[in-house]
């Protein structure tokens, strides 16, 4: 069977070594004659696991010591909510930048938990010429007081990432589902970080949360107990049944990640992927970029056929070639090549080659 590349924006593909580890080990983890999904999440063994897992995405991602993380339920849409409920009280209010659909989403859950008299929403996305292209405020000329602000990095429907620091007179929450461990980034700058982990870290149904100690004496609204930091920092994010199976393939993925170079060598990778793939769209006039060079995704890649009537013939010649999930999301069309860390080189070269021969014939 020849090669298959899987460009699906989420649940994406895992890298192949770990799948290769998983599938080995799935019925006798760790010498145990047992599946780690059969192991209890508070035996030594497994807790042995959960504290490497959290030493090695500190040293991947340099987390201060005063940072908690967190391995939660309920992925990036889960964290929607969590956030509101954690933060804001009974009168606290908070902004939302909004430069994409799930920024968007983002500030919808927080009016409808929070109510829209405490959310203020920014629109921070132009087009410039045609183009999507992000224009950052400064904050510090905003006179109001919030709790926090929250953004999303990267918007993985519209293909725009944000790579500017937010300066901001308040915590900085992030969404960063799509781009974490994609490129270096200085955790201090945030208050909290959270990460649906179906892009770079695992299978979906777990969210990483890293979450700076001053942010936990904020006053929360009621919530599940499950969906609470200051119960999840008491209890080791057990204070029920974690999704052990997902935890384990995220300790796989962040061992992996130490073995190839760490984030550093990974950003290197994600930039010449990102990088040979633009050029393919920029020098073929058969395609075209909706996103301004300076906001273009390294994660998600969107393009569109000039020719929109050859969208479905490319998505079937794509998919007989091998090359899968590049069909763009339902609210924008056209094309998205997914693009994340376990993507390999070899994967964006074919698809390259792939492009340039579909347009030579249909040109």
């Amino acid at each position: 069977m020849s090669a298959i590349f899987n460009f699906c924006a989420g649940p994406a593909m895992l890298p192949t070594a770990v799948m290769q580890k998983a599938q080995k080990e799935l019925l006798n983890w760790n010498d145990q004659g047992v599946s780690v999904m059969e192991v209890s999440h508070r035996s030594k063994e497994f807790i042995a696991l959960t504290e490497q897992a959290e030493s090695d995405l500190r040293q991947l991602m340099d987390i201060p010591s005063n940072y908690h993380v967190l391995f939660m339920h309920g992925g990036g849409r889960g964290q929607f909510s969590a956030v509101v409920n954690n933060f804001l009280g009974n009168d606290g209010k908070a902004l939302y930048l909004v430069d994409g659909s799930w920024s968007k989403a983002a500030a919808e859950e927080a009016e409808k938990l929070a109510g829209k008299q405490n959310i203020d929403t920014l629109q921070i996305v132009q087009s410039v010429g045609g183009l999507n292209q992000v224009n950052l405020p400064d904050l510090n000329l905003i006179d109001k007081d919030y709790r926090y602000v929250h953004y999303c990095p990267n918007e993985t429907v519209d293909g725009i990432e944000i790579f500017e620091s937010i300066n901001s007179p308040w915590p900085v929450i992030a969404d960063m589902s799509s781009n974490i461990l994609s490129r270096k980034i200085d955790v201090s700058q945030f208050g909290l970080i959270y990460a649906g982990a179906q892009k770079n870290i695992g299978p979906s149904g777990l969210s990483i949360v890293i979450v700076r100690d001053d942010l936990l004496a904020l006053p929360s609204l009621p919530q599940s107990s499950i969906m609470d930091y200051r119960l999840a920092v008491e209890n080791d994010s057990m204070y029920n049944t974690p999704p052990t199976f997902a935890w384990y393939l995220a300790a796989e993925v962040f061992s992996w990640l130490k073995q190839v170079g760490g984030v550093a060598e990974m950003e290197k990778l994600n930039i010449e992927k990102a990088k040979r793939l633009y050029q393919c769209i920029d020098e073929l006039d058969f395609y075209l970029s909706g996103v301004a060079k300076e906001n273009r995704s390294r994660m998600n890649v969107t393009f569109q056929l000039t020719n929109s009537e050859l969208d479905s013939q490319f998505l079937a010649e794509a998919q007989a070639a091998g090359l899968v999930a590049l069909k763009g999301h339902r609210s924008v069309g056209g094309m998205r090549a997914s693009i994340y860390n376990a993507m390999p080189l070899e994967g964006v070269d074919t698809l390259v080659e792939f492009m340039k021969a579909f347009a030579a014939k249909h040109s």
